[in-house]
């Protein structure tokens, strides 16, 4: 299929989304028509099942046209959705350290070669190079955790968590948005089960990023598991897919 056919495809779906948003209640919106879009790997659609990602999307309010970065995106999952949403007037950056690029065994690339407004960038955590006030919206999905994590064999350092949180809040347009999903630790942990359950605590995540200069906007129910004990690692079975996670947008302010 030619470029030219796939923006064809891509600004026929935003305006079916656009003009879905005045339809009635349960009629299929942008972020429905993102997942819904045809050539996702089979085992994204499996996965949409736990992560919800139109709900995600939704929550976080990405709009057609604007400029996301993915942090630690990975294999570039929620990267293909956010292209199918900023559409060819926006921009989506795929940001990953050595270690995420080294873990994805280069899965971002045929995820996302046929979008032309998705760029990939290998970063170094302690200057990633990002433009100040260049992003719209910054979306960070269960992986603000492993910033506490140190593991030097598996290639991953010690994070200087602070400098990483102010680089985002710089790289953030005032007004736009910051996206927090993770993995639920027991109340109270702090940042304790990081390094070893692959789990934060959803206060102590709160707290953080508001003494980072972000305005704490809402959270959301859509992912939680009250089945979920939280002492369980969390990419690993039996919690793989069950955990308990929690939903946190924040807004850098204006002015």
């Amino acid at each position: 299929m030619s470029r030219r056919s796939v923006w064809s495809g891509l600004v026929l779906s935003l305006v079916l989304g656009v003009a879905s948003a005045a339809a009635p209640a349960g009629a299929v919106d942008i972020y429905d028509a993102a997942v819904a879009h045809a050539g996702r790997p089979a085992a994204d659609l499996q996965r949409d099942v736990s992560d919800k990602p139109a709900e995600v999307l939704r929550f976080a309010g990405i709009q057609p046209g604007m400029r996301v970065l993915d942090f630690l995106g990975y294999e570039g999952y929620y990267s293909e959705l956010l292209g199918y949403l900023v559409g060819p007037k926006g921009h989506v950056l795929l940001a990953n350290n050595k270690a995420y690029d080294a873990y994805s065994n280069g899965n971002w690339k045929p995820r996302l070669a046929h979008l032309p407004n998705v760029e990939h960038r290998t970063v170094d955590l302690a200057n990633m190079g990002l433009a100040p006030n260049s992003f719209d919206a910054i979306v960070m999905i269960k992986v603000y955790h492993d910033l506490y994590w140190v593991s030097p064999q598996d290639g991953w350092p010690k994070v200087n968590v602070p400098s990483v949180i102010d680089q985002l809040q710089h790289a953030l347009k005032p007004g736009g948005v910051l996206l927090v999903v993770d993995h639920s630790a027991k109340p109270g942990t702090g940042n304790s089960d990081a390094g070893t359950l692959h789990r934060i605590d959803e206060q102590y995540t709160r707290d953080y990023f508001e003494s980072h200069g972000f305005r704490f906007v809402r959270a959301s129910d859509a992912l939680r598991n009250p089945a979920d004990k939280r002492d369980t690692v969390s990419y690993k079975k039996p919690a793989l897919g069950h955990t308990d996670r929690f939903m946190l947008l924040f807004r850098k302010p204006a002015g």
